[in-house]
């Protein structure tokens, strides 16, 4: 078990970790611990045996957390269980698969911290019934009050949004109006440019700062230890978070409860961070050429890829291209999860991929309410021109992701089911579907293959020597053919999808 401490009489080099708390981890001397000063240094301290001593265990729930959830390769780095710290001495953690909790000693969790983590698997029925009164009205996609494409009426908010700007449009007009004191946002570059942060935005240029997408795990969650009392917020969140942050609200926790507006993206798969090692390094870039600047959809939609490196390289990447990152670097909790459409969120808004919009060009959104607070608030902001959004068929607008929706709900639960087959971990959502045709599991027995075998050191070390400009374009043809040929399975019963509720 390691060891917790505070920077004091150690001077921490990384001017963010003043007063942190530091975790020391064992090393291979039997008196010997490493200690995470900063981001990017590692100092081993040799300590005598005389200055052993017992630490006080962490308690139950902490402990069932730590070896149920986070050793066993399914926490998704929410960061809920450390908001639910009292003490604040647990912190999140960076590592090579995302932000990862350390549980201070002595640490004490609510049975809450159990229940709302998503990494075992939030009671998806149960929450339905909790935060809407009823089952979803579309089991593919969740509650819907009202269905939209469209964008921002200001086009420099269009312009600095992944796709239509509406979820920045948005969070805009809450501070403006005064319903928000802040919003909680997602930001690359904070605290380094190949990390990302949650940050409180109390600006309109510090929400406009956040506008880009981030395809990396953040921890959103473990800003709400750091609410100021009275405050109200929004905050964006990824499904996964958004269904954490509905049973913390609905179990009254106080800070949860400050946040009054939930947007999120529709979600397919994140990335681990190696992946722009890697990619930076198939450029040729060198080791010692640190990475100053990331934009994962810079440009106009559907946006590239962009790194600059201190040495003035400018690396860029369109979106269709270096989708061929995924099959290497895609997360576990990309994997398990079988939420795509962001089903607990006031708003969820993703890409409108249909050909008529494609072919216009300036980036378009499919836009879904899930309450009557923001239904209320977008006709507020169409009347003002603040969103220019027109109503869209349901099944239209489920049609234009019908892939990903499928690869979260039927191909989530596959891979769970497998998982759990053979002797690992996997979260339980309370729920499964009705059916799944037998093509369908075949389909995504070369899919789960695929992403095993990407994900081994060999398999990255030969990407690392092949050129974006290569495999981008055959990458993406290869999806494009995949695609087409896959269709039918993949549709297939989708149009009556739905599920079954675990009874117990």
């Amino acid at each position: 078990m390691g060891l917790t401490g505070v920077c004091g009489a150690l001077k921490p080099l990384d001017p963010l970790m003043a007063r942190r708390n530091v975790a020391v981890i064992g090393a291979p001397p039997l008196w010997a611990r490493t200690v995470w000063l900063n981001r990017t240094k590692v100092v081993t301290i040799s300590l005598p045996a005389t200055s052993q001593s017992p630490t006080p265990p962490i308690a139950e729930v902490a402990q069932r957390l730590r070896d149920k959830v986070v050793r066993r390769g399914i926490c998704v780095g929410c960061g809920a269980c450390v908001a639910l710290d009292a003490s604040g001495r647990s912190t999140m953690e960076r590592t090579a698969t995302g932000p990862k909790p350390v549980f201070a000693p002595g640490t004490a969790l609510p049975e809450l911290a159990w229940d709302a983590c998503p990494g075992k698997g939030v009671d998806y029925p149960q929450l339905y019934l909790d935060h809407y009164g009823r089952m979803p009205d579309s089991w593919l996609v969740g509650h819907i009050v009202a269905t939209r494409t469209g964008y921002a009426g200001d086009p420099s908010v269009r312009a600095r949004g992944a796709s239509g700007g509406v979820t920045t449009a948005v969070l805009l007009h809450l501070l403006r109006s005064g319903r928000i004191d802040a919003a909680i946002v997602a930001r690359q570059g904070v605290p380094a440019p190949l990390e990302a942060s949650p940050v409180i935005a109390s600006t309109a240029e510090e929400i406009l700062d956040a506008a880009q997408s981030v395809y990396i795990p953040v921890a959103m969650l473990d800003i709400l230890a750091r609410l100021e009392p009275g405050k109200r917020y929004a905050i964006t969140l990824v499904p996964e978070q958004a269904a954490a942050l509905r049973r913390l609200q609905h179990s009254g926790h106080p800070q949860a409860q400050q946040i009054d507006y939930v947007l999120g993206p529709y979600t397919g798969t994140a990335l681990y961070p190696a992946a722009i090692d890697s990619f930076v390094r198939a450029h040729g870039v060198a080791k010692d050429d640190p990475v100053t600047s990331l934009e994962w959809r810079a440009g106009e939609w559907p946006g590239y890829l962009e790194i600059r490196t201190q040495s003035g390289k400018v690396l860029r990447s369109k979106k269709v291209y270096y989708n061929f990152l995924i099959p290497f670097f895609v997360t576990r909790a990309s994997l398990q999860s079988m939420d795509f459409a962001n089903e607990f969120c006031d708003l969820s808004v993703g890409d409108a991929w249909s050909p008529a919009f494609e072919a216009q060009g300036g980036g378009h959104s499919v836009v879904v309410t899930r309450s009557a607070k923001m239904e209320a608030l977008v006709e507020e902001m169409i009347a003002a021109g603040a969103l220019v959004l027109e109503r869209e068929d349901d099944l239209k607008a489920t049609e234009m992701h019908g892939h990903m929706i499928d690869f979260k709900k039927r191909g989530g639960f596959i891979r769970n089911q497998w998982r759990r087959k053979i002797g690992l971990a996997a979260p339980d959502y309370g729920m499964e579907p009705a059916s799944i045709p037998p093509s369908r599991k075949i389909a995504e027995l070369v899919i789960s293959t695929l992403f095993v075998i990407g994900s081994t050191a060999p398999a990255r070390f030969v990407l690392r020597q092949i050129p974006e400009s290569v495999i981008g374009p055959v990458f993406n043809k290869l999806r494009l053919s995949w695609k087409k040929a896959s269709k039918p399975t993949k549709r297939k019963g989708l149009a009556d999808f739905r599920m079954i509720v675990d009874e117990e």
